[in-house]
């Protein structure tokens, strides 16, 4: 159907001929070399209602099922017929690039603005005004940057021709992937004309979250949104557990068994360390394997985006930083090295294979640390009230905006977690996000205590269907399909519980080897604190700016990462909050003392002449510690022993409360440390008597601002330089 016949048929009222020139966009939009592709069913029930009746649809389907051809295909009929450009509403920017690149083979020209391209926001916002834009893609965090919000958003409302809410699960906070900055959207919701027809689009949303959702985009329409739900099975996935002994098993598994996956695919970890780790092993056991994490900088990112989809490389090794939206078709394979705590975003990950395929393997390695990682990602739920209530009361009684920056050292929360109560106070109208940084509005807030406590026995409901998940001996796919209430939920046939097992445990002694050696490896850096944090003037102490470099420590070390899969799998047993304290074991010990012998003759060791860590310690020093003071103490003790050098004495810890220092925020923090570390006099004179560096001993390392302080009081008091040493670091 050439241009000018679409255009005619476009403005029909006529369904058959909308039907026809929906199709033919199809084509354009999905070349297949032989038939002509047709729109399901569904998705033309769901285009016609947004072409035709300007309606509000939810469309939960599958991964790979067509949800952007019903957008993409909506967007060249709705402008054929004069309409204004659509605007997506997409989280991730590797999901916007494929988006652009869908775009464009259905000569549909589309353009973003993201934090990735400030340089081209007004060139674009003069093209839409010029009515050359059909698509304009824009993240959720976009929407309340004051600047947008004021003046872009007002006019882009007023000009939209179709609003498409991508990944829309993210809208509800019953999900598992709530994002604040999409509740933002109920706002453009209200302010549409009501003509203006509305999708949202998800593959993982179970009844709950539907609802929730539907009543959400139904804001201002008058009417209630139509939902398109579909069955939820993926025939290309065979799903399989292998469960292995531990973690060098699990690793050497994967470099022994990685080249017999179908394709090209994606390995996922729950950390980024973990990410780093398990990528530097593949490739140094030969595979050709890029990392992919929320640390990796953009430029790399598409790099390796590109080297999958060119089939360079046989895996991105990855965090769910690639969670949503990457578009591969052929995608062989998704392996997860642990165990992702939702089985909705499980389901969600191993989408991404098998789009375009007969047959994708998805494999998880569940591994005993997943749990620790799941309490620690679950510790940043929403704060308790009287942090809350403490937070607006700053906000009212301040004069002026307040940053960020400068609002975390007046209340006990961490920026990440501060920020994304602020985004919820924000769509809850109690503040608001102004330039300059965040006031209170002044209206009556009410915090929703059931609420919050039903997410969070959600989120533990989920845990417990991982572990049932792991352990099951029923269809893995069924099970999933389940857990999103697909109420067409039958057995597969294809997972290894159906079909039997396709890929064994064994792992090769020269693998095991090797991942046991890779993760036996102990010693990561320390890297000393250098600016102290901005805020201190409002907590009573006069600090600000960089670190005298006199009173700076130098570059430490740790034994290893509580994230990681190799030391870090030891070293939480020993560190978690109820464990018995007791003396430091044998094996911690050695691993220490090769950790110091590796330090001495490394880069920056005391032993390598430089500059500024060129002496070796004269002395060991502890932190005395509350929690742990016989694994701190023996260890200070251990130490001092193999290295031959005398245990100087301890920095003194007053007591700070029942709750210990305070962990929230880095400026809580300085200030309760200033408070109660001292340097005892006795300690002061061994220092000046032996007259150079030292090492300093702690357990355990988190924000790094305990070692900061140490460091500085034991310089003040003489010490002509301090290497700081823990046994683990929390990333």
């Amino acid at each position: 159907m050439s241009n000018a016949d679409l255009s005619a048929v476009s403005g029909s009222d006529d369904p058959a001929a909308l039907r026809a020139a929906a199709d033919a966009v199809l084509a354009r939009l999905v070349p297949t070399g032989g038939d002509p592709a047709r729109l399901r069913e569904d998705q033309w029930r769901a285009i016609e209602a947004l072409v035709a009746h300007r309606r509000r649809a939810l469309v939960v389907q599958r991964t790979g099922w067509g949800k952007s051809a019903v957008y993409f295909v909506a967007t060249a009929l709705l402008r054929q017929r004069g309409g204004g450009p659509t605007v997506i509403v997409s989280p991730l920017l590797a999901l916007m690039r494929n988006q652009v690149d869908a775009a464009a083979r259905a000569g549909i020209h589309a353009r973003t603005i993201n934090s990735a391209n400030p340089e081209e926001w007004r060139t674009i916002q003069e093209e839409i005004e010029a009515g050359t834009v059909d698509v304009l893609l824009v993240s959720p965090e976009r929407l309340n940057n004051p600047d947008f919000r004021d003046q872009v958003l007002p006019r882009l409302a007023a000009a939209t021709g179709l609003l498409v809410v991508d990944e829309a699960h993210c809208i509800s906070d019953w999900g598992h992937d709530f994002r604040p900055d999409y509740r933002r959207l109920r706002t453009m919701l209200a302010e549409l004309p009501r003509d203006v027809p509305v999708l949202a689009t998800t593959a993982t949303a179970n009844a709950r979250v539907t609802a929730d959702v539907a009543e959400q985009l139904g804001t201002g329409a008058g009417t209630d949104a139509l939902v398109l739900r579909g069955p939820l099975d993926r025939e290309s996935l065979a799903l399989g557990v292998i469960r292995l002994p531990d973690a060098a098993s699990r690793l050497a598994w994967l470099a022994d068994h990685l080249d017999e996956l179908p394709g090209s695919g994606i390995v996922y970890t729950l950390t980024v360390a973990a990410a780093e780790e398990v990528g530097a092993h593949l490739r140094q056991r030969g595979h050709a394997v890029a990392t992919y994490t929320g640390r990796t900088e953009d430029a790399d990112r598409r790099q390796a985006e590109e080297d999958l989809l060119g089939n360079r490389v046989k895996a991105l090794v990855a965090t769910s930083a690639l969670g949503m939206g990457f578009d591969k078709p052929d995608l062989g394979f998704v392996v997860h090295l642990g165990c992702p705590s939702s089985p909705i975003a499980y389901y969600q990950q191993v989408g991404r294979a098998g789009r375009g395929v007969r047959h994708a393997e998805v494999l998880l390695l569940p591994g005993p640390e997943d749990e620790a990682i799941w309490k620690y990602f679950a510790s940043v739920a929403f704060p308790p009230e009287p942090l809350v209530r403490r937070t607006i009361d700053v906000l009212a009684q301040a004069d002026r905006p307040l940053s960020l920056p400068a609002l975390e050292p007046l209340v006990e929360l961490r920026r990440t977690r501060l920020e994304t109560m602020l985004k919820v106070l924000d769509v809850d109208g109690a503040v608001r996000r102004v330039k300059g940084g965040w006031t209170a509005t002044g209206r009556p807030w009410v915090y929703d205590t059931e609420r919050y406590a039903w997410v969070a026995r959600q989120r533990e409901a989920e845990q417990r269907a991982m572990r049932e998940y792991t352990g099951l001996t029923g269809c893995r796919m069924e099970f999933l399909r389940r857990q999103l209430d697909d109420e067409e939920a039958a057995p597969c046939g294809r997972c290894d519980n159906c079909a039997g097992a396709r890929f064994g445990t064994e792992v090769s002694e020269a693998s095991l080897a090797a991942a046991r050696g890779e993760l036996g490896r102990p010693g990561v850096e320390v890297e000393p604190r250098r600016m102290w944090p901005t805020g201190l003037a409002a907590v009573g102490l006069a600090l600000k700016g960089r670190l005298p470099e006199a009173e700076q420590a130098f570059t430490g070390r740790a034994l290893g990462r509580l994230s990681d899969i190799g030391w870090g799998n030891r070293l939480r047993p020993m560190l978690a909050e109820q464990a018995p304290d007791g003396p430091v074991p044998d094996e911690v010990v050695d691993a220490v003392v090769t950790v110091l012998a590796d330090w001495a003759k490394g880069p920056g060791g005391w032993a390598s002449g430089a500059a500024d860590a060129s002496e070796r310690p004269v002395g060991v020093v502890t932190v005395a510690s509350r929690r742990r003071p016989l694994l701190t103490g023996s260890l200070g003790a251990r130490i001092a022993q193999v290295g031959r050098m005398p245990l100087l004495g301890s920095v003194s810890c007053l007591p700070d409360g029942p709750g210990g220092f305070s962990r929230t925020n880095s400026a809580q923090r300085v200030r309760a440390l200033d408070a109660a570390l001292a340097v005892p006099e006795e300690l002061a004179l061994a220092l000046r008597e032996a007259g150079g560096p030292v090492l300093l001993v702690d357990d355990y390392a988190d924000t790094g601002w305990t070692l900061a302080v140490a460091a500085r009081l034991l310089r003040r008091a003489g010490a002509r330089g301090v290497y700081p040493l823990v046994l683990a670091v929390q990333t």
